[in-house]
C-alpha cells in the first residue's frame, strides 16, 4: 500500500509538469516543486533540478528558457532535503549532467546523466557516514573537473567546510578533503556554501563564525581542489551576531576571469570583489548574482518579493517567492527561477 501511495504521489506531481509554458508574460510556472537549481550545459541548453517530497526531479529547456520539458524523475531519495536552502544541486560537466542531493540522515548522493539521457545509480559523495546533517551543499563543474562542498561534522561534531573532487565528470568521487575549519570551533551552521570551478581553480565561499562575527570568506584551490590556500574575508565590515542568518550569498566569474560575490550583512545586500571594499546594492536577503558582458545582475528577496536588478541598477519586482537563481541566456537576457508556494516560477529578463 505504501508503494502504491508513493507512485500515486509522483504521478500527481508529474501531472502538473506535463505542459510547456510560454514566456510571453513576465512570469510563468515551470513545475510543482521546491528548491530549483539551474545550469547551462556545453550546448547552451538549460538544465534544472528540484525536489518535492522525497523525489528528485529534472527538466530542461533547449530554447533559452521560453519553455521547459515535462519533468522526469531522477530518483526517489528517502528523507530528501529540499527546503530552506537545502535542495538538489546541479552542474554541467564535459560528459553530462551531475546532480547531488542530501538526505536527513546526513549523506550526500550524486547522479550522472550521460549523453543518452540515462541517469546513474546513486553514488555516495561523503566518505564518512552521516556527517552532512545540515544538508547545506553546493556543486560546480568545468569540463570533467567537478567539485562538491558541504557543511561537515566529522571528527569533533562541529561544522567545517569539506569537499570532494571528481576528475571524470561526476562518475566517481575522490577522497574527501578539509577545505576550511574555523579556529573558533565552527563555521556558520545554517548558511549554504558556494563553489565555482574554472579550469584548475576552485573557489569556495562560505559564512564563517570567527570572533563572534558571521562574515563571508573565500578560499581558493589552484590544483583542481586537491588543496586549498588561506581563507580571505570578503568586505571590510563585520556582522557581530549570536545566531545564524541562514543566508549564503552567491558567486560568479566575470569576463576577465575575476571572482565577484554577493551576500547579506544584517539587512543589506553587498557586492564585492575579493580584496576590495564591498558595495551596497540593496536591502533584503537570499541574494544571487550572474555576470553578463562583464557586468553583474542580481536578484534577492525583499519584503517577500523577488527583486531583480539589471546592469543599470534598475529594480524589477518579479513576484512573491524565495530562492532566486539567475542564469545568463545570451548577451542581452537572463532567466530568473524561484520558488513560491511549492511551485517553480520563471521570468526572462533584459539586462
Amino acid at each position: 500500500m505504501k508503494i502504491l501511495l508513493t507512485v500515486a504521489l509522483v504521478l500527481f506531481i508529474l501531472s502538473g509538469c506535463n505542459q510547456r509554458h510560454p514566456a510571453s508574460t513576465p512570469g510563468f510556472i515551470i513545475a510543482n516543486g521546491q528548491m530549483p537549481g539551474l545550469v547551462k550545459d556545453k550546448d547552451g541548453s538549460l538544465q534544472m533540478v528540484y525536489g518535492t517530497g522525497d523525489t528528485i526531479l529534472y527538466a530542461f529547456s533547449s530554447n533559452d528558457g521560453k519553455s521547459f520539458s515535462a519533468s522526469s524523475i531522477i530518483a526517489v531519495l528517502p528523507g530528501l532535503a529540499a527546503s530552506h536552502m537545502r535542495g538538489p544541486q546541479i552542474a554541467a560537466s564535459g560528459s553530462g549532467i551531475i546532480v547531488t542531493a542530501s538526505n536527513k540522515a546526513g549523506n550526500i548522493f550524486s547522479f550522472h546523466k550521460d549523453a543518452q539521457g540515462k541517469w546513474s545509480s546513486p553514488l555516495k559523495v561523503n566518505d564518512a557516514d552521516t556527517v552532512a546533517k545540515e544538508g547545506l551543499m553546493a556543486l560546480s563543474a568545468n569540463d570533467d573537473n567537478a567539485f562538491a562542498v558541504w557543511l561537515d561534522l566529522r571528527d569533533n561534531n562541529k561544522n567545517k567546510i569539506y569537499g570532494a573532487r571528481s576528475a571524470d565528470g561526476g562518475r566517481t568521487w575522490m577522497k574527501n578533503i578539509l577545505v576550511y575549519a574555523s579556529p573558533d570551533t565552527t563555521v556558520c551552521e545554517c548558511c549554504k556554501p558556494s563553489v565555482l570551478v574554472n579550469g584548475p581553480s576552485v573557489y569556495v565561499m562560505f559564512r564563517n563564525w570567527l570572533h563572534g562575527n558571521r562574515d563571508m570568506y573565500l578560499v581558493q584551490s589552484n590544483d583542481g581542489g586537491n588543496s586549498f590556500g588561506q581563507a580571505q574575508k570578503l568586505g571590510k565590515g563585520h556582522w557581530n551576531l549570536n545566531g545564524c542568518p541562514m543566508d549564503g550569498g552567491g558567486i560568479t566569474l566575470n569576463d576577465e576571469g575575476k571572482i565577484e560575490t554577493v551576500w547579506r550583512r544584517e539587512g543589506k545586500i553587498y557586492s564585492s570583489i575579493p580584496g576590495m571594499e564591498e558595495r551596497e546594492i540593496g536591502e533584503g536577503k537570499g541574494c544571487t548574482i550572474e555576470s553578463v558582458n562583464n557586468k553583474n545582475v542580481y536578484a534577492w528577496i525583499e519584503n517577500g518579493d523577488i527583486v531583480f536588478t539589471d546592469t543599470r541598477g534598475q529594480k524589477t519586482i518579479l513576484g512573491k517567492g524565495t530562492q532566486p537563481v539567475l542564469k545568463a541566456l545570451n548577451d542581452s537576457q537572463v532567466i530568473c527561477v524561484w520558488e513560491n508556494e511549492k511551485q517553480i516560477h520563471a521570468s526572462i529578463l533584459k539586462i
